[in-house]
């Protein structure tokens, strides 16, 4: 050190060359996080047996980009039948889903005995799961000569009237019809309506890491007890992780 020099020059310039790291690392984190991959847990069993509870998976933004600057620079792909997707609940947008395409723009959609026909042709659809006995309305959907069922939004009720022909549901321009792969337990669009393309968020990815319940044996924890419900997983994450599922893509 020269004499005359502050003892302190050397620290604060370590301080500062930590809080630009943290500084960088933090931006890049927030780009990533708000563009590119988002943490979405499943919360429900309608996507058994492809999803499961306790599945953490990272959802992938960009691949279903919409008209923007980053078409110049990444090549996106339309949505198609088939895909899974993350999006905003369009009855409580607050809320992510995640459910499978059925239906896109133009298509003409129908249940028969649980079979799911579009524009006439039957979907292979190995990965539909059932278990519940043979329902009227959601098996056999559109069916508008039956009353209108408390599961199913008034709303939705209104407008699926005026867009079933020859017993067909049309799919309106913008929109996707999603339905769960649990078929027999699933709250998607034959129950509230179509899912509006800006409220796509993107598609499942990775599934980062999987869970068994976490709860402790034998113990009924309510959704209040976070804190002990996470001490439990921390100590017995590795019996409670279903190693068999983790880093898996989703398909």
């Amino acid at each position: 050190m020269t004499e005359g020099q502050p003892q302190h020059t050397h620290s604060s310039s370590s301080w500062s060359e930590v809080i630009k790291s943290l500084s960088g690392t933090l931006v890049i984190a927030i780009f990533v996080v708000t563009f590119i991959v988002q943490a979405f847990q499943i919360p429900s069993e309608s996507m058994e047996n492809t999803l499961l509870i306790g599945d953490y998976l990272l959802v992938d933004k960009l691949h279903f980009g919409q008209d923007g600057l980053w078409d110049k620079v990444i090549p996106y792909r339309p949505v198609r039948r088939g895909d899974i997707i993350v999006f905003h609940y369009p009855v409580d947008p607050s809320v992510h889903f995640v459910k499978r395409v059925v239906g896109i723009p133009g298509d003409k959609l129908r249940l028969i005995d649980r079979r799911v026909y579009v524009n006439g042709i039957p979907l292979n659809e190995p990965y539909a799961h059932y278990f519940r006995p043979h329902d009227s309305y959601r098996d056999e959907f559109p069916r508008l000569d039956l009353a209108v069922m408390p599961s199913v939004s008034g709303t939705w009720w209104t407008q699926m009237q005026k867009l079933v022909v020859d017993n067909q549901l049309i799919v309106p321009e913008g929109y996707y019809f999603v339905m769960g792969d649990n078929r027999d337990d699933s709250l998607d669009s034959r129950y509230w309506g179509f899912v509006p393309r800006e409220n796509i968020v993107g598609r499942p990815l990775l599934i980062y890491w999987s869970i068994h319940n976490p709860d402790p044996p034998g113990v009924q924890l309510t959704a209040s007890d976070k804190l002990n419900r996470f001490l439990y997983a921390l100590s017995h994450i590795l019996q409670i992780t279903r190693w068999n599922r983790t880093f898996r893509l989703v398909k």
